[in-house]
């Protein structure tokens, strides 16, 4: 399988058909495949080989999906960079890949200057963006104008599509390779669970693309050749105005930004009735938020995908049915078509179902290894299997309950603790509208239960009240010990809580630490 095998298909069925609508401009099958070859051959012309990395710095766009057909189409490597990294972690980020060719748009353009000065050798900046060309860069349209096209590499099956850098929420940032193979895996399994799309109908891309998650949705789009809608980035006004006007069916969003749309004020001003499916990942959804969601999208399926960048990054699916059981609205979902899920202890034997272990996933979405670091790739694939770092148990039915990061569980008085569990109890009390779990030192436990908490808006709760609320739902051991009262909690560019960002202040400097 190779990515841009759906551009023949598409041009071969149907070349006027709208492909991508981005503000004012409309693209259809037959423009969008010339664009992508002329740019491919830009890049060659420009000394892009196949096998090289090529990086885009942009908000959400049509030319960030003619760039992700693009490169492949050279065969080369796309590197998608996280837009909410400083510049010194992108550099890095460059340097370690090697990628010498850099796509900006205006939102980034003034950051080249301090890029090149941390990494002289990025040789090539072509600017992608609707403004007025910043000196020393290319541009775009110009590069597409004045190149012939070329034709399709046809790269595919275990060849190099991308370098993916994980979001780091328990450390640094690794670069996830991943083949053309991996990540048609994942979107021809997703497909084939039958609950993730409506088929046909018109994509909106409001989740920063250079994630996975939402590359993934994208893949998905293109293999059942929907019309790709992009917002530059999401807030609940554009993307209502963008449900209504551009008729939108499909949506990929996490539960943060599902809270935020059905909390705006503004929601019944837009028709959002031709929502059909609604895809969330990244965490579970609250009972109380999923409810109020089924009401103001009342025709929208609800599907969660559990997964991480290593698998290409899907391996399980809730499907609409499932949340209409409540036991199950806590669960990760069962494995998807595409590979297999086991629960395993330390020394990699399965446990028995209900128990609680690591979650370990084996399949062809499994990625190639992390770029430049074969002992980490090793200590995370073994034996074919992925092992996820994420605590969880398997109930008699298949359904996967993620209780922690193996990270992220708190050891206190030699007790376990599982954040999600805590989480969990916190965010029924309706004062409550976000919590994050972590562990802080503690002279007697060694370690506390201490909660982060985000309160609903004109709500007040106390520190003691919580705990008495708590102390109802989970053991008194698991209640938290301490609790701070913030505006927001730190979140990653796939909507993850940033736990390390929390323990920081407590850790930096004690005789232990927690990563």
């Amino acid at each position: 399988m190779y990515l841009t095998q759906v551009l023949h298909r598409s041009l071969q069925h149907d070349p006027d058909r709208i492909m991508t609508i981005f503000g004012d401009r409309v693209r259809t099958v037959a423009e969008s495949v010339d664009r992508i070859a002329r740019l491919a051959g830009a890049l060659a012309g420009l000394g892009v080989k196949p096998g090289d990395r090529v990086g885009i710095l942009a908000l959400n766009s049509d030319r960030f999906h003619e760039y992700l057909l693009a490169v492949p189409w050279l065969g080369a490597v796309v590197n998608p960079v996280n837009i909410r990294w400083s510049p010194a972690e992108i550099a890095y980020s460059l340097r370690e890949s090697d990628t010498r060719a850099l796509l900006v748009d205006d939102m980034f353009a003034g950051l080249v200057p301090e890029l090149r000065q941390q990494f002289p050798e990025l040789e090539t900046v072509i600017f992608c963006g609707d403004g007025a060309r910043p000196e020393g860069m290319l541009d775009y349209e110009t590069l597409i104008a004045q190149s012939l096209p070329i034709e399709d590499s046809r790269t595919g099956g275990d060849a190099l599509l991308g370098v993916f850098y994980t979001g780091g929420t328990t450390g640094h940032p690794k670069g996830v390779m991943l083949s053309h193979d991996n990540l048609m895996t994942s979107t021809l399994g997703v497909l084939a669970g039958g609950h993730a799309l409506s088929g046909g109908g018109r994509l909106l891309h409001s989740a920063p693309m250079f994630h996975l998650a939402a590359i993934c949705h994208w893949s998905l789009g293109n293999a059942a050749a929907a019309v790709h809608t992009f917002v530059p980035a999401f807030s609940p006004a554009a993307v209502l105005e963008a449900i209504a006007v551009h008729r939108i069916t499909d949506m990929l969003l996490v539960p943060t930004m599902v809270q935020m749309l059905i909390d705006d004020p503004r929601i019944d001003d837009y028709d959002v009735s031709g929502v059909r499916q609604v895809l969330y990942g990244a965490s579970p959804i609250a009972e109380s938020v999923l409810k109020r969601a089924r009401a103001a999208f009342p025709n929208a399926g609800f599907t969660q995908a559990y997964g991480m960048t290593e698998l290409s990054p899907v391996a399980a699916l809730l499907s609409d049915d499932d949340h209409h059981e409540p036991r199950l609205l806590r669960a990760a979902g069962r494995s998807a078509p595409h590979c297999e899920i086991r629960i395993v202890d330390p020394d990699d034997n399965e446990v028995p179902r209900g128990t609680v272990g690591e979650v370990v996933v084996r399949g062809d979405n499994v990625m190639l290894g992390y770029w430049d670091r074969p002992q980490d790739t090793a200590s995370a694939v073994r034996e074919g299997w992925m092992h996820t770092g994420d605590g969880g148990y398997m109930d008699s039915r298949g359904y996967v309950f993620i209780v922690d990061r193996i990270k992220d569980m708190v050891i206190t008085g030699g007790e376990n603790v599982y954040s999600a569990e805590v989480e969990n109890a916190l965010l029924e009390h309706p004062a409550v509208a976000a919590a994050a779990v972590i562990g802080v030192p503690d002279p007697r436990w060694g370690e506390r239960v201490h909660a982060v908490v985000v309160l609903a808006s004109g709500r007040t709760v106390t520190e003691e009240e919580l705990r008495e609320h708590c102390k109802v739902l989970i053991a008194g051991y698991k209640v938290p010990r301490s609790a701070e009262f913030v505006d927001a909690l730190p979140m990653s560019g796939a909507g993850k809580i940033l736990k390390r960002e929390l323990r920081k202040p407590y850790w930096d400097g004690a005789d232990a630490s927690v990563s």
